[in-house]
């Protein structure tokens, strides 16, 4: 068996519980196969990157799991023919990193953001600083 990681996108317009319902049954899928499922994460409703079937966001689900080749072809047919399922890509991976994916860890480790209008603003404003076009019109 070999392990592959499987990112799929759902409509915006079904609920989270529809979302993991429908994740749940997919699983299902790669279980009964004798596959497993490694890792699953929810990333949540993101934007798209540009409109698929006049949507602007998606939910996106990702498996890590550890299945074969039958079960993959059969997993790919079903999301094929799911009405809910944007996009989906599954790639084969070497090895399943327990960590919590990069998508996760933006949320959660995300440096906070200082006050708008910086040191640097303030000393434009103050005349410290002026550029070559500014220094030509004084003149």
């Amino acid at each position: 068996m070999r392990l592959y990681e499987s990112v799929f996108i759902a409509r915006q317009d079904i609920t989270s519980a529809q979302v993991e319902a429908m994740a749940d049954e997919f699983a299902q899928i790669i279980t009964s196969a004798g596959g497993s499922i490694k890792k699953r994460e929810y990333w949540g409703l993101r934007s798209l990157a540009y409109r698929i079937k006049k949507n602007r966001k998606g939910h996106y689900i990702m498996f890590n799991m550890e299945t074969g080749p039958e079960a993959l072809a059969e997993y790919e047919r079903v999301m094929g023919l799911n009405e809910d399922v944007l996009r989906f890509l599954n790639i084969r991976i070497e090895e399943v990193d327990d960590a919590p994916s990069i998508m996760m860890q933006a949320k959660n480790e995300r440096p906070s953001r200082g006050p708008r209008g910086g040191d640097d603003q303030d000393s434009k404003a103050a005349g410290g600083e002026t550029s070559g076009a500014d220094a030509d019109s004084e003149e």
